[in-house]
């Protein structure tokens, strides 16, 4: 069975219903019904954070609710130490390491992102849904938001 890695902006389009991803994205999850898909804690973490500081109990609520249907995935020391040479040899951010590093370990089919730096780094396991909404709108990486606008 096909393991599917969603980096946590997947996770916010999707919960939060930001369009035109989310609507990517459930069509993405619609072709893939027979897919797991993974998570880390380090998704929860990144989340969460945005709802919990607003005192967003409802949308807080949505957001436990959908990851308690994932595959949570545990950051092991060998996915410290993967995420260590991801840095050295690509330098990723420690958070973008270990995502990819988790995927990596865990041997995850696929690394959804919209990251197009991480994307270079993961190659063929990487699946951007949002490329072709970039090139159409013609704004490249700004026409997608990041975890940063929140």
């Amino acid at each position: 069975m096909k393991k599917i890695y969603l980096d946590s902006c997947f996770v916010i389009y999707l919960v939060e219903r930001v369009e035109p991803f989310s609507s990517l994205i459930t069509n993405a999850f619609a072709k893939n019904i027979n897919s797991i898909f993974c998570i880390s804690p380090l998704v929860r973490l990144e989340v969460l954070v945005y709802p919990m500081r607003n005192n967003d109990r409802d949308l807080t609520k949505n957001y436990e609710d959908f990851l308690a249907e994932l595959e949570v995935l545990s950051i092991t020391d060998k996915v410290f130490d993967q995420a260590l040479q991801l840095r050295v040899a690509h330098g990723l951010k420690t958070p973008d390491a270990l995502h990819f590093a988790t995927a990596m370990v865990y041997g995850c089919n696929e690394f959804w992102t919209n990251d197009d730096r991480l994307s270079k780094v993961a190659g063929s396991i990487s699946i951007n849904l949002f490329n072709d909404l970039a090139d159409v709108s013609g704004g490249g990486d700004s026409a997608k938001p990041t975890l940063g606008e929140r």
